[in-house]
């Protein structure tokens, strides 16, 4: 591999804003914040506005908007058996 063309792969910690929970894995990105992890080690801080604590198939709340097909939404449109 060539030297100096490759971004720094480290560990951070990404924090879900939504739901505030809070996991250390490894990235490329950078930034400004930091923040002292259980381990007493501070990381980077990478704030995200969606991960699994949150997201909607994994908590269970996702909602069915389409049930049934095309002919069973236009017939309860138009009030047909």
């Amino acid at each position: 591999m060539r030297q100096d063309i490759h971004p720094e792969y480290r560990k951070v910690v990404f924090l879900d804003t939504s739901s505030d929970f809070k996991f250390l894995s490894g990235s490329t990105l950078e930034s400004e914040e930091t923040i002292e992890w259980e381990d007493g080690n501070t990381y980077p801080l990478i704030r995200v506005e969606i991960s699994s604590a949150s997201h909607p198939f994994y908590t269970g709340k996702q909602k069915a908007d389409k049930v049934g097909g095309r002919v069973d939404r236009f017939k309860k449109k138009y009030n047909m058996s």
